[in-house]
């Protein structure tokens, strides 16, 4: 299976060797010069401003522009390089992977700072003549130059591309080669586990198994189940189909870096075909085992997560509403699970329970994984609305105690439930005004990791509450 390539038109550089490199957009001058930065200096640039789209040589990204040579801790404008006649059949692709070996063969030999400038300053000597509309930049640029910057050390670690000698082999003038691997069978469960996003799909599950338990009616051991692994299967087609159309922004994350897709473990096809599996399996199950309410309901819901929540994330910060409604429908196939389908106004509260608990639990995580939003280009409201994003926060922390007092006027729970449940509720919206005052990385951790805790507690004593209340009829 091929899981690495080169991928210039992404913004990205697969790349080893003598030296690690960073890729950057700049101009060229006719010679080197040459200053000491450092890697994580250069690393900053990377939360900066934006790369150029194009090249004032070629066409879009078709030049490596900068280089950071962490061997000489500095930064090499590759494209003062310009390599003599190159033949007419080459592509841009073969010609900036030749500057590339280029310099880090230079990188490779050079003992010093300055003897890299010389051997550099000997292969800009090569270079033509640029368009006289071409802006020169410093050769070697310092962090303080704000333009974007891509890193390709987590690349190169997680795709595992080896461009040794002993692996390094010339194809049709190509020096970066694909590298292919084998499946391993044996790691296939764990690597489905990771495309269904297992922690979240546990959670739908949860939510789905509370629901059904909520719900009017008697116990079937084998209802119940069969809701639960219905809408299991629908979430982890869900999730793998998000992690399929997500992995040129994943790959830019920190926290999305590893997933299996970006790491080339499997194939786009076999993720795909693998959600279809899940997905029409999930369908079937609750269609023809539980009933058509609670399919529809599943189906909708991968609908809305796949088609309008995943793409919308680069959109706009309504996202995140809409993500909050994926996120309260599992309770509700459970109820229609346990209600031959029927959906009633307890159904509803519980749902806008989980619609509203969904507010300071993302809201708090997403606060502190703001760089990587911005780089992977995601409208989170944390990003471009962080105001409104402690604001919202707050807000439906105080709503899930509004719906716990409007749990006991549709009878969901007993009539002091709104009670039982107001020190639960008290401390996440403490927690919620303490991050709306502060907004720092503390507060909103504690908001989460209180998040995590608050909706198996508030369940729990829904569900208590409902089991007296019905010993009691």
């Amino acid at each position: 299976m091929i899981h690495a390539e080169l991928a210039v038109a992404s913004k990205m550089l697969l790349l080893s060797g003598a030296s690690r490199l960073l890729c950057r957009g700049s101009s060229s001058t006719r010679s080197f010069s040459v200053a000491r930065t450092t890697w994580q200096e250069a690393e900053k640039l990377s939360r900066t401003a934006e790369v150029p789209r194009t090249s004032s040589v070629g066409g879009p990204l078709d030049e490596p522009p900068l280089l950071f040579v962490k061997k000489h801790s500095c930064i090499v404008d590759v494209r003062a390089i310009r390599l003599p006649e190159p033949p007419p059949e080459e592509t841009s692709s073969a010609t900036v992977k030749r500057k590339i070996r280029m310099v880090q063969e230079a990188a490779a030999a050079a003992d010093t700072l300055d003897s890299l400038a010389v051997k550099l300053t000997s292969l800009a000597s090569q270079r033509e003549a640029l368009p006289t509309t071409t802006t020169p930049f410093p050769p070697v640029v310092s962090s303080s130059i704000g333009e974007n910057a891509f890193v390709d050390e987590d690349i190169v670690r997680n795709s595992r591309l080896t461009m040794s000698a002993d692996h390094q082999e010339e194809n049709d003038g190509d020096l970066l080669n694909w590298t292919d691997t084998r499946l391993e069978v044996r790691k296939l469960p764990g690597y489905y586990l990771s495309l269904s996003k297992s922690r979240l799909t546990t959670m739908v599950c949860i939510t789905t198994a509370a629901g059904y338990g909520l719900g009017p009616g008697a116990l079937d051991p084998a209802t119940f189940v069969l809701t639960v692994l219905g809408t299991g299967l629908l979430s982890a087609s869900a999730n793998s189909i998000n992690q399929y159309l997500e992995v040129p922004f994943d790959s830019q994350m920190n926290r999305t870096k590893n997933r299996v897709l970006v790491r080339g473990l499997l194939s786009p096809l076999h993720a795909v075909s693998f959600a279809v599996v899940a997905g029409a399996s999930g369908a079937l199950v609750l269609a023809t085992q539980v009933n058509v309410v609670a399919a529809s309901l599943g189906v909708a819901n991968l609908l809305l997560y796949t088609c309008v929540y995943t793409p919308m994330k680069r959109v706009s910060v309504v996202n995140t509403w809409v993500g909050s409604v994926v996120g309260a429908l599992p309770p509700l196939i459970g109820w229609a699970g346990a209600a031959g389908g029927v959906l009633d106004p307890g159904a509803a509260v519980l749902a806008g329970l989980l619609y509203c608990w969904q507010f300071p639990h993302f809201n708090s995580l997403s606060w502190n994984l703001r760089p990587d939003y911005s780089r992977a280009g995601y409208r989170m409201m944390s990003v471009t609305h962080p105001a409104l994003c402690r604001r919202v926060a707050l807000r439906h922390s105080v709503a899930c105690q509004v719906l716990c007092m409007a749990a006991s006027a549709v009878e969901l729970a007993e009539p002091h439930f709104a009670l039982e449940a107001l020190p639960v509720n008290a401390i996440l919206i403490y927690l919620a005004w303490d991050f709306y005052r502060k907004a720092d990385s503390s507060s909103s951790r504690k908001l989460f990791r209180y998040s995590l805790l608050h909706l198996p507690l508030l369940m729990t004593l829904l569900f208590v509450s409902k089991k007296r209340k019905r010993e009691h009829s």
